[in-house]
């Protein structure tokens, strides 16, 4: 199964502009962009659309997304994978993956 990320919109897009650039092949959406979550989507509604699309999401959300995926994951849901990282880290653990 290919990874597939879903970035937050909170990122800038150089994030995706540089993935797609060293790594081609990989799917990289952004919040926003046609057949994603449209902007100002709420959490929780954002982590089901990652967990019906199988896309891991990529954010910077370290204070309210923790707390919305707890509550997720006891709704008895799942998502294939949440990366919360410093915007400094995100580029480097991405492509190590």
């Amino acid at each position: 199964m290919a990874i597939k990320y879903l970035i937050d919109e909170n990122l800038p897009p150089l994030y995706q502009q540089q993935l797609l650039r060293y790594q081609p092949g990989l799917t990289v959406l952004m919040v926003g962009e046609p057949a994603t979550p449209p902007k100002g989507t709420l959490d929780p509604e954002i982590l089901i659309w990652c967990e019906f699309n199988n896309f891991i999401l990529v954010t910077n959300n370290r204070t309210s997304m923790p707390i919305h995926l707890a509550e997720h994951l006891k709704q008895n849901r799942h998502i294939p994978g949440i990366f919360v990282f410093r915007q400094k880290q995100i580029l480097d653990k991405l492509l190590t993956i």
